[in-house]
């Protein structure tokens, strides 16, 4: 006999009979997806994936801040830095996964309890294209201020040591 509290652990988890449009999702990745808006779309306001988006980017602001303030200096700015960083990075890497995905594939996941089948169209298409454009350009853009600081302290640890 199991107990009360087992047998509510084992019960399935009700799924939403509501239908989830690919393109809406990948879109908002694309736009939102630093605060996890398509996670919370997807699977609802208890995903702890969406809430690490959130508490990401806010780490990510405050490192931001940090190295402003600090010219690139703040090793605590650089720590914090680094979780907004992979949550944006994330964000536009879900958007074209999600764009990405067979129709028939999004539906046997997100829709299969539904009588709706997806039809992405172009929409999807150019969102793809926008999150590989934005998301790589922010990519390079962080590994080359990364490695530019580095390499600025290690000139001046030379600098220093020659003297």
């Amino acid at each position: 006999m199991t107990s009360p509290s087992v047998a509510a652990h084992s019960a399935p988890k009700p799924t939403p009979t509501y239908f989830r449009s690919k393109t809406l999702t990948a879109a908002l990745a694309f736009l939102f997806g630093s605060i996890g808006l398509h996670r919370f779309y997807l699977y609802g306001l208890r995903d702890k994936y969406g809430w690490a988006h959130i508490v990401g980017i806010v780490m990510g602001a405050f490192g931001y801040l940090m190295l402003a303030a600090t010219e690139r200096t703040s090793v605590l700015g650089w720590a914090l830095a680094v979780p907004g960083a992979i949550s944006l990075l994330a964000a536009f890497l879900s958007a074209i996964v999600y764009g990405l995905r067979p129709d028939a594939k999004w539906d046997a996941q997100f829709n299969a309890h539904t009588n709706r089948q997806s039809d992405s169209g172009w929409t999807v298409i150019f969102v793809v294209i926008f999150s590989l454009l934005i998301g790589a350009f922010l990519l390079m853009t962080g590994l080359a201020l990364t490695f530019q600081t580095y390499f600025e302290g290690q000139v001046e640890a030379a600098k220093t040591l020659s003297q």
